[in-house]
């Protein structure tokens, strides 16, 4: 687990806890007999914070990456199979005129 996985998890936790106190918030304007014009300053604050962790999180944290060369030993699928019997080629798709099936 490292630290870009762990500020992710903070910045959802953040969104979270925003969320709530939107919600709060509302409940407590309904209380009041108030009208919702939006969120209070902190709570936009607390959404910012929490996307900027959240987008760092996702730049940071590396997926595996797989090779797109043909014949790399990580792809599985590198031929036909040999057994051609459940391939379609009569489909909807010769409906389109032949401009779409240039492109």
């Amino acid at each position: 687990m490292g630290l870009g996985f762990v500020v992710g998890v903070f910045g959802v936790l953040i969104l979270v806890h925003a969320a709530y106190s939107t919600i709060q918030y509302r409940g407590v304007l309904e209380i009041m007999e108030e009208e919702f014009s939006g969120p209070p300053m902190n709570v936009m604050v607390e959404l910012l914070l929490g996307l900027v962790f959240c987008v760092w999180a996702a730049l940071t944290v590396p997926g595996k990456f797989l090779s797109v060369h043909p014949h790399s030993e990580d792809n599985r699928i590198v031929s036909l199979p040999a057994n051609l019997d459940f391939m379609i080629f009569n489909h909807r798709g010769k409906v389109f005129p032949l401009v779409w099936k240039r492109i």
